[in-house]
């Protein structure tokens, strides 16, 4: 393991190595973006909670998914797979979702047609409060994501408005008790409110 995978898993620890003692850390990435997405058409997007893009957390390149599955699992977000992101339109009522990027780069469109385009690559994460649309429009054929959802959460893929019971889903969920990149003091932890 490099020693920046190495310090990004003891952010996820909430520490840092410095002058031969354990501190707290402070961030693992060199750039957060945080923004609301309100609702879009057939599209809830969830305008409760943002979404949270950090750049760079983690070194890119091939075979570097079990780092990032390591971090969100040590973080209390089990990784559930490794894919890309689905061309089409789409959301999920059963979860929070954090994606990986590991390797490539990809345009992403959030919060459903017509919305915000958002330039990711290999080292990047996105955390995407539940509802939140998410399509692929183009992607390097390295682009590669691990998916993970907290502790009891999981996904559908809905391509429609949602239902009563859904959209109640949605914004009954429970908050994850971790940041899955930093940890219990994470971005997260600041930016996630109850409404």
């Amino acid at each position: 393991m490099n020693r920046r995978d190495f310090n990004a898993l003891l952010a996820g620890l909430g520490l840092t190595f410095g002058e031969g003692r354990i501190h707290h850390a402070s961030a693992t990435t060199s750039r957060v973006d945080v923004f609301t997405l309100r609702v879009n058409d057939w599209v809830p997007n969830n305008p409760d909670l943002p979404v949270i893009v950090y750049r760079n957390a983690l070194e890119a390149g091939p075979n570097r998914e079990a780092v990032y599955e390591d971090l969100f699992a040590h973080n209390g977000w089990p990784p559930q797979w490794r894919n890309g992101v689905y061309p089409f339109h789409h959301y999920h009522s059963l979860g929070h979702e954090v994606l990986g990027f590991s390797n490539g780069s990809a345009r992403l469109m959030l919060g459903g047609p017509k919305a915000r385009t958002v330039e990711v690559r290999g080292g990047d994460i996105a955390v995407l409060p539940a509802g939140t649309g998410h399509c692929n429009l183009d992607s390097d054929e390295d682009f590669t994501v691990i998916g993970a959802y907290p502790p009891n959460q999981s996904f559908d893929i809905l391509r429609a408005a949602p239902t009563a019971e859904q959209r109640a889903r949605i914004h009954g969920l429970p908050f994850p008790k971790t940041d899955p990149v930093q940890g219990a003091a994470g971005v997260l932890a600041r930016e996630w409110h109850p409404s």
